[in-house]
């Protein structure tokens, strides 16, 4: 991720927790699926402002993000089983198979290498691990046109608005256990790979 994003982000982390209001409910189902399954070593990245780290249940959560205003408001939920550390998704400072889950929640479309970013989860992750999705992806209706037409201001916040599940060819790595959509017109969905 670039410095002029980083920064970016630093100034942004005061208006995120309205950002955060509208995504909760895609995150709902997220949380679901994520305490549903058996206790493990969990890397959340870009955690933002932290809000939602309280809704993990039973998980050891490691948590990153690049911008370090973002995690110094995220340390007001910082938990017995939560350690916070800034880091780029695209440059994982892990060894290999180290986590069970990777949960990249509302990630994909604001960092500049995507596939990047997927290939490090898919290093980082143990055999059999899963890895959670939740995003915008640009549907083949109506929608394609206002996301199209956003492009220009979504790039104002750093933020690919046209943004189709194809163009992320990294995912050819996993595969894929379940697709859930979470809003309006498949808007949101919520995809589970695993690492077999």
């Amino acid at each position: 991720m670039s410095n002029h994003t980083h920064t970016f982000y630093n100034k942004f982390s005061f208006f995120y927790p309205c950002v955060d209001l509208f995504l909760r409910r895609q995150k709902k189902r997220l949380f679901q699926e994520v305490n549903s399954l058996p206790c493990g070593q969990l890397l959340d990245i870009g955690v933002g402002h932290g809000k939602h780290l309280q809704f993990y249940k039973k998980h050891q959560i490691t948590g990153i993000d690049t911008s370090q205003a973002m995690l110094q408001t995220a340390l007001k939920y910082k938990k017995e089983n939560l350690q916070l550390l800034h880091m780029d998704g695209e440059d994982l400072q892990f060894a290999d198979a180290t986590f069970d889950y990777v949960v990249l929640s509302h990630v994909m479309a604001v960092v500049a290498h995507p596939d990047k970013v997927l290939e490090e989860s898919y290093r980082v992750l143990k055999p059999g691990g899963q890895v959670f999705i939740l995003n915008h992806f640009t549907p083949n209706n109506g929608l394609k046109h206002i996301d199209s037409a956003f492009q220009r201001v979504g790039r104002l916040f750093h933020f690919r608005s046209l943004f189709y599940i194809s163009n992320l060819k990294a995912l050819h790595k996993f595969t894929l256990l379940k697709e859930i959509n979470v809003g309006q017109l498949s808007y949101f969905k919520l995809l589970i790979y695993a690492k077999l």
